[in-house]
C-alpha cells in the first residue's frame, strides 16, 4: 500500500454507529501493534457522518496499519461491497482527530 491520505466511503445500507464501533476496534488493534501513544500521534483520522466517510492519514506505519485493519474489519463485518476506498489530497484546513476513547 502506498502511503498517503485515504477516504473510506460507506454504503447507505450499513449503520454508521456500527462503522464507528468498527473503527474503535481497529484503533485498539493498531494500539496493540504500535502502542497507544504512537497511534494517537501518527494514526490521524476523521469520521464525517454527513458524508458517510472516514479519512485516515496513512503516512506513517501506525496510520497504514490502522487503515488496513479498518478495511479488513469492514470487509469481514459488512462485505467488500459495503464501502469504497480512494486516495485523496490531505485536507489543509482542519486537523484530523487522533484516536479517542
Amino acid at each position: 500500500m502506498n502511503s498517503g491520505t485515504y477516504q473510506v466511503i460507506f454504503d447507505a445500507s450499513i449503520p454508521l454507529d456500527d462503522v464507528q464501533d468498527t473503527l474503535q476496534l481497529a484503533i485498539i488493534a493498531a494500539e496493540a501493534l504500535h502502542g497507544q501513544p504512537q497511534v494517537r500521534l501518527e494514526a490521524e483520522h476523521r469520521m464525517d457522518v454527513a458524508a458517510r466517510s472516514c479519512v485516515i492519514h496513512a503516512t506513517s506505519p501506525a496510520g497504514r496499519d490502522l487503515l488496513q485493519i479498518f478495511v479488513g474489519y469492514l470487509s469481514e463485518e459488512f462485505g467488500q461491497n459495503s464501502y469504497s476506498v480512494r486516495r485523496i489530497e490531505a485536507p489543509k484546513a482542519d486537523a484530523p482527530q487522533g484516536a479517542r476513547r
